[in-house]
């Protein structure tokens, strides 16, 4: 039941999805906690971030396109924030507010969970944020042979540079052995949600397909690499690793791990 000491957490979101809300919900009530969470798609950034300071919220989770332009509107920035200039989560402390990122560490589990190869050559698509913290977990994992795909030049290398990679404004005819999507592309709702962010032949070359898009679990690039018999790594995968870290920092309380999968399973059924 809704009561008035629920302590409540938010997402903000260009495109709310209901994975944060189905995962963090269920652990509340698996846990027992008065704390209920709820996903918004702000019309106005600064606004809102003065809501979660001014209402008390506890936890705030920042998406697309808002990673970076919220690092403005924060008090203290973590150095999981800070070492990449991105932000995906904010944790409320009696008006306090300090940003950091839960991105990065779930990329890096991924890399490593399915043994992607650091000599593996990688074109990597986007540009934001969330580029950011994929690219250097990429980096930090041993990989040198990457290419930043992004049609923005600024953006584009600056992202390259940032971490001693290569950039180029269309990925063209090129491939590699891991193609990873960073960009809206395949996203449900959007105006390319049916679109392919690889060619058809970028797919049969690769080993591992990996789209960070997180809905749908099955974007058209995962159900391409998918059907080709590729390695394939999920946006739902990051959604899950980066929300329990999320919810770690929200409670300061770890979930066991039959509880985190029954709650992925939960998020994944909606």
């Amino acid at each position: 039941m809704l009561n008035k000491d629920m302590t409540l957490c938010i997402s903000l979101s260009a495109r709310p999805s209901n994975n944060g809300t189905r995962f963090h919900n269920f652990l509340y009530e698996e846990l027992g906690l008065n704390w209920i969470y709820k996903a918004f798609a702000p019309t106005d950034l600064a606004q809102a971030i003065a809501g979660v300071r001014g209402l008390g919220i506890r936890g705030c989770a920042i998406s697309m396109p808002y990673k970076e332009e919220v690092i403005a509107l924060v008090d203290r920035m973590d150095p999981s924030a800070t070492a990449i200039d991105s932000v995906n989560t904010i944790v409320n402390d009696d008006g306090v507010l300090t940003a950091y990122n839960t991105d990065y560490s779930a990329i890096a589990q991924l890399i490593e969970r399915n043994g992607l190869t650091p000599s593996s050559s990688v074109l990597l698509r986007g540009s934001g944020g969330m580029a950011k913290a994929t690219a250097a977990a990429f980096r930090d994992a041993g990989f040198r042979d990457v290419t930043i795909v992004a049609r923005s030049e600024e953006r584009g290398r600056a992202l390259a540079d940032l971490y001693g990679f290569a950039w180029t404004p269309d990925a063209g005819a090129a491939t590699a052995e891991v193609i990873v999507n960073v960009t809206p592309i395949g996203m449900a709702g959007g105006a390319d949600e049916n679109a392919l962010s690889y060619t058809e032949e970028q797919i049969a070359a690769a080993s591992v397909v990996f789209d960070v898009v997180a809905l749908p679990a099955e974007t058209p690039l995962i159900a391409a690499g998918r059907a080709a018999g590729k390695t394939v790594v999920t946006g739902a995968e990051v959604a899950t690793l980066q929300a329990l870290e999320q919810f770690v920092l929200y409670t300061d309380i770890r979930p066991a791990p039959a509880q985190v999968a029954a709650a992925e399973e939960f998020m994944r059924a909606a």
